[in-house]
């Protein structure tokens, strides 16, 4: 029995770190198990210019605790009005590795995302050309689609438009958390791959709802049906190189989750990497972690894997945190549901 696995250090391609004093208390979990992230540009206001990035970038590296080498990559947020050579000065000078398409309204702080796609048709052209990956939030918002519905009806109604019509351009669905999703990926010749989550490959809708409404497992996309779970386990312990890790975590001061109406997120950065662990262990896959967490997302990304290594432990079961206390006020860890036993040493 395997108690004892080192890995390339990992990376995390999708992840929110907000800003101030936020991301100040919420950063240092991040930094202590990652070497770099896909940061995302939903700030109010939103991280729209080369110069917004690099600036934003400057402030997270400015709180990184002392001896740490994590490094944020950082995106531009897609909007009507982005203007194509601002993009591309960016990424040719290395300061952006990404843009993020949100469609208005799909999830915390959208609001400034893209309506009429026809509006930045130039901006993906210019991506193509370059090279640089867009990343969707799929999910369509229109009032009279089902929310547990809106992953498909994106693939259909947006993405596969936007693929075709801009041939050569690179696209990472993210978070997916459905079969279409995983199907519509393995399907593409190229140029498109996927992330997943720790809270879609641990938990189902069931999960969230059976027996009381649980705010803390609350996320966009929200969480689906057992069968689509298990479809993206299978696709991210299968080896296959389409899927990588993101993870996705989004802090949102506890009493904002334990609202009336709660924020969408699951505060997984502190213990993403055992609760993957388990994940992999219990599909008989540990020896293809390091592949999902390390290796196809630097590749799809055309940046080189880590030289570094980390060392994940099996024993007692963890004693979990229950919340990171921040400026902003505490955040509620993610409660995976079942102990955990694998810990980063």
């Amino acid at each position: 029995m395997t108690t004892r696995l080192t890995i390339r250090t990992p990376d995390d391609w999708h992840l929110h770190l907000r800003d101030g004093a936020m991301m100040e208390g919420v950063l240092p979990h991040s930094a202590r198990h990652f070497g770099r992230a896909i940061i995302m540009p939903n700030l109010v206001p939103p991280v729209v210019t080369g110069d917004q990035a690099a600036a934003y970038r400057d402030r997270i590296l400015a709180a990184l605790p002392e001896g740490e080498s994590f490094e944020p990559l950082m995106t531009l947020y897609l909007t009507e009005a982005t203007n194509a050579e601002d993009v591309r000065r960016a990424a040719e000078s290395e300061i952006i590795r990404a843009v993020k398409l949100y469609p208005a309204g799909a999830t915390t702080n959208s609001d400034s995302g893209v309506r009429d796609f026809d509006k930045v048709r130039g901006v993906l052209e210019t991506m193509a050309e370059i090279g640089l990956p867009l990343c969707v939030h799929g999910e369509v918002t229109d009032a009279d689609i089902d929310i547990f519905d809106r992953e498909a009806v994106f693939i259909e109604r947006v993405l596969d438009p936007i693929r075709r019509t801009t041939p050569g351009l690179r696209v990472v669905m993210e978070h997916i958390t459905t079969y279409h999703a995983e199907q519509y990926v393995r399907s593409a010749e190229e140029n498109l791959a996927a992330t997943i989550t720790v809270q879609h490959l641990m938990l189902d809708r069931n999960d969230m709802l059976v027996g009381g409404m649980r705010p803390h497992y609350y996320c966009l996309p929200i969480l689906k049906r057992r069968e689509h779970r298990e479809t993206l386990v299978r696709a991210a312990t299968d080896g296959s190189d389409r899927f990588f890790l993101g993870t996705d975590s989004a802090p949102h001061p506890t009493h904002k989750k334990e609202a009336e109406c709660c924020a969408a997120g699951c505060f997984t950065a502190p213990i993403a990497l055992s609760c993957l662990a388990e994940v992999f262990e219990a599909a008989g896959a540990l020896d293809k972690l390091e592949k999902f967490v390390s290796q196809n997302g630097a590749a799809f990304y055309g940046l080189p894997q880590h030289t570094s290594e980390i060392t994940l432990e099996k024993g007692a079961p963890l004693e979990l945190p229950n919340f990171v206390e921040t400026g902003s006020g505490p955040v509620t860890v993610f409660d995976p549901g079942q102990p955990l036993h694998w810990r980063v040493v």
